[in-house]
């Protein structure tokens, strides 16, 4: 007795076939739309990171398609009898499906998140501020975009079927599974292995994709010892990622009235040394430059802010100059080096610069110079009329630096970050130093018992007695601050943390 395919059986063969068919369409579509996270987001710096990034962006899009169609598609195709009816029901939920992606993907290229509870006011706020906007014409034209889209969808739908029984024939399931599914297991594969490294370059895209949920193994790799999680979480607390996509600056208004009779000197000398003592001025006890190279230390003597920010800080007018500016005291800058040309209104040659300092004519005067021009500037006049302040930029790498002055200083450690603010208060200005610096003003008691700033990819924290190195994988070495030798002395991780908080205050990065 031979047993003969129903037409039922028939018809459901053929509609799970162009299911999946249709399922792989789509999967190309989304991985498309989902390129859309990556252009927007910073490139990875390393080969492993880029590897992660294809494997994972190919098998998680890929998997959230294909997870979409079992659920929602896959069904249809057992339950209904009539192809038509599949192909039209399918084709709305293929069309909304992506619809819905790339709406995330532009809520996350605009505000850094993705579609969910937490960010459903954000969401409704702006929904709300758009739509009030909205007339008919717009509405219009969201309605025919989804229509079209739709279209595209039933177009390609009816394409698939009339070729089904041509693509049974096709063997091609084996080897498109088999990338799919080696792709994700080398991304959840490399995840657990930079999870347990705290591999920047990975870890860091773990918020990248919606519905992301990488592979991590660390209860499993400590329970046979492959991971000491004591130390993984303190690596973990330590982390700090160098990416900054913008910054606030400042963090609040910069309100304070400052002092037309005051007249403040600054000095940074980019070559050379300050030998032996000058007459009236003293020295601080100890001073860091943490920069590491000699424009880094000239931007962070105007801005107040570690190198991490510099180049967010391109666009932006330092506060120590703009402030006084717009309150109408005579400033005048004279650099060795050449500075940005958003600086030029500030700038004046040497014989100006000189002579407006000799002639006590500058509220502010900031000058970039050699050690010998030092005894064309420092007259008695001037020793006697302006509050001074001269340090050493050109001494770097978190070694002792040099700082000089005239007026009172109550901070036993002192770096190039406290500058801004020392000067713009001696200028009158009271402001909370905070909202535009990361130092303090010297002329104030101040409590913080550490410096903290960064040098390269390196997050330092000097104390009294170390220094502390953080990488930005979390990673800590410890050096005596007097010999510059490594110790091994047990990490306090409050008080780097709370440093690493301090640093990224003015970062408005957005999370990956």
């Amino acid at each position: 007795m031979i047993l003969a395919e129903t037409p039922r059986r028939k018809l459901v063969t053929q509609l799970v076939t162009w299911g999946h068919w249709f399922a792989l369409q789509n999967i190309v579509v989304a991985i498309i739309i989902a390129a859309i996270y990556i252009l927007n987001s910073p490139a990875p710096i390393t080969a492993i990171g880029n590897l992660y990034l294809f494997t994972n962006w190919i098998s998680h899009i890929g998997f959230l398609t294909f997870f979409g169609f079992v659920i929602l598609i896959l069904p249809l195709c057992y339950l209904l009898s009539n192809a038509k009816t599949v192909k039209v029901i399918s084709s709305i939920v293929a069309a909304s499906g992506l619809a819905l992606l790339a709406f995330d993907a532009l809520l996350y290229n605009k505000f850094g998140v993705h579609l969910s509870i937490n960010s459903a006011d954000l969401i409704r706020d702006e929904a709300q501020t758009v739509m009030s906007d909205f007339g008919w014409q717009q509405w219009g034209f969201l309605t025919l975009l989804f229509i079209v889209w739709f279209s595209f969808q039933l177009v390609v739908a009816n394409a698939l079927w009339q070729r089904v029984k041509r693509l049974q024939k096709r063997k091609l399931g084996l080897p498109i599974s088999s990338f799919f599914v080696a792709c994700f297991v080398i991304s959840h594969g490399l995840h657990v292995w930079a999870d347990a490294k705290l591999y920047q370059p990975i870890v860091k895209q773990d918020n990248m994709f919606p519905l992301s949920y990488p592979a991590t193994a660390k209860t499993l790799m400590s329970r046979y010892s492959l991971l000491d999680i004591e130390d993984y979480q303190q690596r973990k607390a330590l982390q700090f990622d160098q990416t900054i996509n913008g910054i606030n600056y400042p963090i609040a208004p910069v309100y304070c009235a400052v002092q037309n009779d005051q007249k403040v000197l600054l000095l940074g000398l980019v070559n050379g040394k300050i030998s032996g003592s000058i007459a009236g001025i003293s020295s601080l006890g100890k001073h860091y430059g943490l920069q590491s190279n000699l424009q880094s230390s000239i931007n962070t003597v105007l801005y107040g802010l570690p190198e991490l920010y510099h180049d967010a800080l391109s666009d932006y007018d330092p506060i120590l100059l703009s402030l006084p500016a717009s309150m109408g005291l005579d400033i005048n800058v004279f650099s060795e080096q050449n500075l940005p040309a958003k600086f030029n209104q500030y700038i004046s040659s040497w014989d100006e610069f000189k002579s407006s300092v000799q002639h006590i004519e500058s509220n502010l005067a900031i000058g970039f110079i050699n050690s010998e021009d030092l005894s064309q500037l420092l007259t008695p006049e001037v020793q006697s009329q302006y509050q001074i302040l001269i340090t050493d930029l050109s001494h770097s790498k978190a070694l002792p630096s040099q700082l000089f002055s005239n007026i009172n200083m109550h901070k036993q450690m002192s770096s190039h970050e406290d500058l801004a603010p020392t000067v713009l208060n001696l200028l009158g200005c009271t402001a909370n130093a905070s909202a535009y610096s990361t130092g303090s003003d010297l002329t104030n008691t101040n409590k913080r018992r550490y410096i903290v700033s960064t040098q390269g990819s390196k997050v330092l924290l000097l104390t009294a007695t170390e220094r502390i190195e953080i990488m930005n994988n979390g990673n800590v070495r410890t050096f005596d601050l007097q010999s510059n030798e490594e110790v091994f002395s047990p990490v306090d991780t409050g008080l780097l943390s709370q440093g690493i908080k301090h640093l990224s205050s003015f970062s408005s990065k957005r999370p990956l």
